[in-house]
């Protein structure tokens, strides 16, 4: 059978969908092409596969229905698609070599006018973000598509697609061809730091519980699921005092005084110190540090010059005076007023938990609040929470620890994902306490880290977090057969 291709598109305007059709008809390989698009509109030539949501069971199903080829390129983006020199032919070749369930591929992303190269990242077990990239164009075999599950909840409008996809990791090897076969117009030209919190926003809950179903469900049929059955937590022992806020920092001038003094403010019902470690800053940090007379201070600087936040963060746990309670700040926030520190121990106390986890208010550097306001995750369920973590990308914000249990974990060397590692594996046999007022101001402003990535760095950052999410699952595994 020459035509091997089935394709299926979304439909764009009508000179983007009928430039993206003319350019699929060019290749031998190609059977039948579906635009899929809202039930108004009908493109000549073509079958339209009717729906409002791309994403949907409902259009999954449909999509199902209508393979008649040995494979579905499958395109959801509503963007104009330019192939690259024998694309669909370098996708047949490798799916056919491979066996893989699913291939796909880097691209160009064309954005105001401007054509770019976007690699993707490699897929792995713990690739299990909602909003992974694959890039513009995924490519399936038949037959995966033809065993999806028929328990596939017909009413999901936003996790049918997600589904798909963890049913083809489940059926085969999902696989990257590191060559750039397409473009893409990309329409979203925000910021890294803007797109990072869209999963919260206010419309999105309903996505988001329909997600994480069917990320359960999946992690239900690899052996990964964990059922809410805790080990307790014995806060017994002699610490010097009941918590210490914990400041790794280099180079903040503009902000590390408004993060002390926030601490220092705190009222509480017990003892606590700030304990900052001063990695080699060289703009003035460290001398602002030292005009503080107040003794519950204490800076330290590490013998060690590469060490990371995470680092810094063991450098403070090894001090003779951490306390029972290790809570964090970063260097550019503040906590929310003078009763956080007090709340988040109370928590641990009330949960009997190993970690606590709040909520934090996003604000400029001159702590107006800005979109999108309060970071709850209230997606984090008592019950479900241990394993909705294997889904989104972090765990909120301030986050704090009995000190014994993450000593003995020990944060990694690193300056991104160092708290989702240890957040994801204590969660594995402790419970978590959340509070879901707001007791964190967090800052977004030039100098954050994560303001403005550009796609290598961005790569970087959710390649690690994919190994830790892989690291975690097969843990989880273990666990569940022993």
């Amino acid at each position: 059978m020459n035509k091997r291709v089935d394709c299926f598109i979304a439909y764009s305007s009508k000179a983007e969908t009928l430039t993206t059709i003319a350019q699929l008809r060019q290749y031998g390989l190609v059977n039948n092409i579906f635009v899929i698009a809202p039930d108004n509109i009908a493109v000549e030539g073509t079958e339209t596969l009717v729906t409002n949501n791309p994403n949907s069971s409902l259009n999954i199903l449909n999509i199902i229905e209508n393979v008649e080829a040995d494979y579905a390129l499958i395109a959801l983006r509503s963007t104009q698609l330019e192939l690259s020199q024998y694309a669909i032919e370098r996708m047949v070749l490798l799916a056919d070599s491979t066996n893989a369930s699913m291939v796909y591929s880097d691209y160009y992303e064309v954005k105001n006018e401007l054509r770019s190269s976007h690699p993707v990242i490699d897929y792995q077990e713990g690739s299990l973000r909602d909003d992974f990239n694959f890039g513009p164009v995924q490519f399936y075999r038949k037959n995966v598509l033809e065993s999806v599950d028929q328990e596939l909840n017909i009413n999901w409008k936003f996790a049918g697609y997600y589904a798909l996809r963890l049913q083809a990791a489940r059926a085969g090897e999902i696989i990257r061809i590191p060559e750039f076969l397409f473009s893409m117009i990309e329409t979203d030209t925000r910021k890294s730091g803007e797109k990072q919190f869209d999963y919260v926003s206010a419309n999105a809950r309903e996505k988001q519980i329909e997600m994480e179903e069917a990320c359960t469900d999946h992690l239900k049929k690899i052996g990964a699921f964990l059922k809410p059955d805790f080990k307790e937590v014995d806060f017994s022992g002699d610490f010097p005092v009941e918590a210490s806020v914990i400041i790794p920092v280099r180079d903040r001038a503009k902000t590390i005084k408004d993060a002390v003094d926030s601490v220092l403010s705190q009222k509480t019902l017990f003892d606590f110190n700030l304990i900052v470690v001063d990695n080699y800053s060289t703009d003035g940090t460290t001398e602002i540090l030292a005009s503080y007379s107040d003794n519950r201070l204490i800076t330290v600087t590490p013998e060690r010059k590469d060490l990371g936040i995470g680092g810094c963060w063991n450098e403070a746990l090894d001090h003779e005076m951490c306390g029972k309670f290790a809570v964090q700040l970063d260097s550019d926030d503040l906590y929310y007023d003078e009763n956080t520190l007090q709340k988040i121990v109370d928590q641990f106390y009330i949960d009997q938990c190993a970690m606590v986890i709040g909520s934090y208010q996003m604000c400029n550097f001159n702590l107006e609040e800005i979109p999108p306001g309060l970071i709850d995750h209230k997606e984090w369920t008592p019950n479900n929470g241990p394993n909705n973590a294997l889904r989104i990308n972090g765990l909120g914000a301030p986050r704090a620890f009995f000190k014994p249990i993450l000593k003995a974990l020990r944060v990694p060397n690193t300056s991104y994902g160092e708290d989702y590692a240890v957040g994801i594996a204590i969660s594995r046999e402790y419970k978590i306490g959340r509070i879901y007022d707001p007791i964190y101001r967090c800052r977004r402003w030039e100098d954050n880290s994560d303001a403005s990535l550009d796609v290598a760095k961005m790569n970087a950052h959710n390649l690690y977090k994919d190994r830790l999410r892989t690291f975690e699952l097969k843990a989880r595994i273990l666990k569940n057969q022993a």
